[in-house]
């Protein structure tokens, strides 16, 4: 079952900052630098280019426009949404397989497939790609579902720090448009209202259903994203339960009353993260 996300407070929107978790282990530098890769990719794809900080020399090929944001969030998007679904059907896969429950990671990972599709369903609604990104897009989902498989079967801990460092970068590529929009760079997106299935699935609140405000919601669920996954990648894969499913802080407080010390700490260690992120943390 799926759920609408936790309707974000004006306060808890504009929280949200870039930030960056160091790569400590060679497992965190793989998957750092194969996101550095991906990224240099979208980048060739999308025709992104960060913009000069001297503005008298901006030429028109470092200009993003409306329409070089859109193609990108749709390229990322399309990217992002494979991830949670890849995971959460082997994870699936691997319950019936070994006939036990998964501690709740099946559902979280999911909804992020979820959510990640109606941010890219949204866009859609702003733009239709062209036969070229739609070849692009199809191709990209192709090589990227066979590779995440086959490394999710591998190594789930690196997957989901992939992922953690993958929504990094989209809360920085959703940071700078906010950025160029705020600074008058993107006319076309001023007073622009939010689609209709955006402002039912965000619960968008009067006064704040124009493009500003969708890029505001759709950065904090990224953030979300992002703090999730690297919390996924620092647990055991096989034993801790999932702190951000519904009921776990119940289930593991029951554990903790009759464990002993060693499990104990570990419990609340779980709680601890659970505690920062299911009140969400962005």
């Amino acid at each position: 079952m799926y759920h609408l996300p936790a309707r974000y407070t004006k306060e808890q929107i504009l929280a949200v900052r870039t930030a960056h978790r160091k790569a400590h282990t060679w497992q965190d530098r793989a998957a750092l630098g194969t996101v550095r890769l991906l990224r240099w990719g979208m980048d060739l794809v999308s025709g992104y280019h960060t913009r000069p900080t001297n503005t008298n020399t901006i030429s028109k090929s470092h200009l993003m426009t409306e329409e070089k944001w859109i193609t990108r969030f749709v390229f990322l998007e399309s990217v992002a949404g494979v991830p949670g679904m890849v995971a959460g059907m082997l994870r699936h896969l691997k319950s019936i397989r070994r006939m036990r429950r998964d501690n709740g990671w099946i559902e979280t990972l999911l909804e992020e497939a979820y959510n990640e599709r109606m941010h890219l369903l949204t866009f859609l609604k702003l733009a239709e790609p062209g036969p070229t990104m739609r070849f692009m897009v199809l191709g990209a989902q192709w090589v990227f579902f066979s590779g995440f498989s086959l490394a999710y079967l591998i190594s789930p801990q690196i997957c989901h720090r992939f992922v953690g460092y993958l929504e990094e970068e989209a809360v920085i590529t959703y940071s700078k448009a906010i950025l160029d929009l705020e600074n008058g760079y993107l006319p076309g997106w001023e007073g622009l209202q939010a689609p209709d299935m955006a402002i039912k699935y965000w619960q968008m609140p009067e006064g704040q259903r124009c493009m500003h405000s969708l890029l505001l919601y759709v950065r904090a669920d990224e953030a979300k994203h992002r703090d999730v996954n690297h919390a996924l990648g620092n647990l055991d894969q096989n034993t801790d339960p999932n702190p951000f499913a519904a009921g776990v802080r119940v289930q593991v407080r029951s554990v903790a009353s009759s464990a002993g010390r060693l499990q104990k700490l570990k419990t609340q260690h779980l709680l601890n993260i659970a505690g920062r992120f299911m009140v969400l943390h962005i």
